[in-house]
């Protein structure tokens, strides 16, 4: 690049322009972790305030209708940055710590697609797509990571927040790592002379009810073992202000260029233990207090976009990852708030779960001055951002994606949705089209509270959404025609992927 071409590049202004000549904006998602459609106030929640995402949903398009692209975590992201269905991949599914990473560096993956625009990218926050080719030297650069698929910086806990190890990785390096104290993770066996829950439970400040028996870190009970990197461990209660820290400076640096932002929020996954400023905020235990700290990160990026004049030339995208669970490993008090707060928001099941509130979840598109704020009752779902977002800023998405080009949609501009959809949850498989739901004969005892199976159930149930929301009326014996269409076009889709375990699949 020639003198002149570097002078007319330092005067292009910040706002791009895609092949259509349509402005290009920056691009933030942030996604949280386990929020459920009932646990923001923008949906009519009266028990957790959540005044900043209640902010986007006042200046844009507030969907009801939105759903995750799975009822776990790391489907979830797989499907939201691949634009595929999750259960394509056998291998997407929730990874331990120290996994292989997820998301092969060759195939589509959207942090790419900007890159290729142009665009400054980072992930900062929640990762769960696995880093390295496998047994992971913590000691030494990692890699693959999120710079092979497209991220120019990246500062990331490699999993969840209760799964060693505990320290947040850098562009590929472990956070505050030190030769002298090596670092060693297993998820196989524990390490000599470290403290489990179950050998030492005086150490703990915080109670695990089931699943979380492993190292005792910051008093806390993890799965998986870890020995070493004492000064890189995180502090749980100052990790929200640690990733915003590394958020709003990248914000910052990219000022004056076109940038995309992965922001993946960790609350209010467990175990949920806000900074000091939170505690007792919500009235209802360390879940609604989280919930009240993720509220402030959002409030806290918003004013930074504004502050820094570009809050009109940066599209915010909000989601969850899945739907909620109050129990999901530590005796924090949650279960018992179920009775004056509803984190569902009317909807049956929550994460793990094949009913509606597994994936359905909160879903706003905010855009100062380019988007009237309004409510759709479109269903779209995450898959939708690689197709929209590519359309937005002129780029090109392979053939064969399960994306579709919703942008219009996003927009507020029409309230277009999709016609169909696969729902994934732990492996299994149900179905969308309009607003029916399909549900397989699965069987077997509920995984969690949130009720993730039929129970003893030998036909496809149908639940008619706009009639009963709740999904507690089966209407399946009303519209047996329907039925057998929608089950016909939900194996046509799926395909060999669909195991109805003990039940015979038949068409009949």
């Amino acid at each position: 690049m020639n003198k002149k071409e570097l002078l007319m590049l330092g005067l292009m202004p910040a706002c791009a322009y895609a092949g259509n000549g349509r402005p290009t904006p920056n691009v933030i998602i942030i996604l949280a972790d386990d929020l459920g459609y009932g646990d923001v106030s923008a949906y009519g929640n009266r028990t957790i305030s959540t005044p900043n995402i209640d902010r986007l949903a006042r200046g844009g398009v507030t969907f009801t209708d939105g759903h995750a692209t799975s009822a776990t975590s790391t489907p979830s992201r797989y499907g939201l940055f691949t634009g595929l269905y999750p259960w394509r991949n056998e291998n997407a599914k929730i990874l331990p710590g120290d996994a292989p990473l997820l998301i092969d560096p060759g195939q589509f993956c959207l942090p790419s697609m900007f890159r290729d625009r142009g665009y400054a990218t980072a992930a900062i926050g929640k990762w769960h797509l696995g880093l390295g080719r496998g047994k992971i030297d913590w000691n030494r650069h990692i890699a693959p990571g999120p710079s092979e698929l497209g991220f120019d910086y990246s500062c990331v806990i490699a999993a969840t927040v209760d799964r060693v190890p505990t320290v947040y990785v850098e562009n590929g390096d472990v956070v505050g790592r030190d030769g002298d104290d090596p670092i060693s993770v297993s998820y196989e066996h524990g390490f000599p002379g470290e403290p489990t829950a179950l050998d030492h439970p005086e150490m703990m400040t915080m109670r695990w009810s089931h699943g979380h028996q492993n190292s005792i870190i910051n008093g806390i009970p993890r799965i998986g073992f870890m020995k070493g990197g004492t000064a890189a461990r995180w502090k749980d209660g100052e990790m929200a202000s640690f990733l915003l820290g590394r958020a709003l400076s990248f914000v910052e640096r990219n000022a004056d260029r076109t940038f995309f932002l992965y922001y993946g929020l960790h609350e209010p996954h467990v175990p949920r233990v806000p900074d000091k400023r939170f505690e007792g905020k919500s009235g209802l235990g360390p879940r609604g207090d989280v919930i009240i700290e993720a509220d402030w990160c959002v409030g806290q990026l918003m004013d930074k976009l504004s502050e820094l004049g570009i809050l009109e030339n940066t599209i915010v995208i909000f989601s969850s990852d899945n739907g909620p669970v109050l129990d999901d490993g530590y005796d924090d008090g949650a279960r018992d708030t179920g009775s004056r707060h509803d984190p569902n928001g009317g909807l049956r099941g929550g994460k793990y779960s094949l009913f509606d509130a597994g994936t359905r979840v909160p879903f706003f598109v905010y855009w100062k001055g380019h988007i009237k704020a309004t409510t759709c009752d479109a269903l779209v779902s995450q898959h939708d951002l690689p197709a929209s977002l590519a359309d937005l800023i002129g780029a090109r998405i392979p053939e064969g994606l399960d994306s579709r080009d919703m942008l219009r949609t996003f927009l507020g501009k029409d309230g277009k949705g999709r016609k169909d959809m696969v729902v994934e949850a732990s492996g299994r498989l149900a179905y969308r089209y309009g607003h029916y739901a399909l549900v397989p004969p699965y069987t077997g005892p509920e995984k969690n509270e949130t009720g993730n199976e039929l129970g003893v159930v030998d036909h496809y149930s149908l639940y008619d959404l706009r009639q009963n929301p709740d999904q507690r009326t089966d209407v399946s014996a009303l519209h047996k025609g329907l039925v057998r269409k929608l089950k016909k076009r939900f194996l046509k889709e799926v395909g060999s992927h669909y195991d109805p375990g003990t039940q015979q699949e038949t068409l009949k």
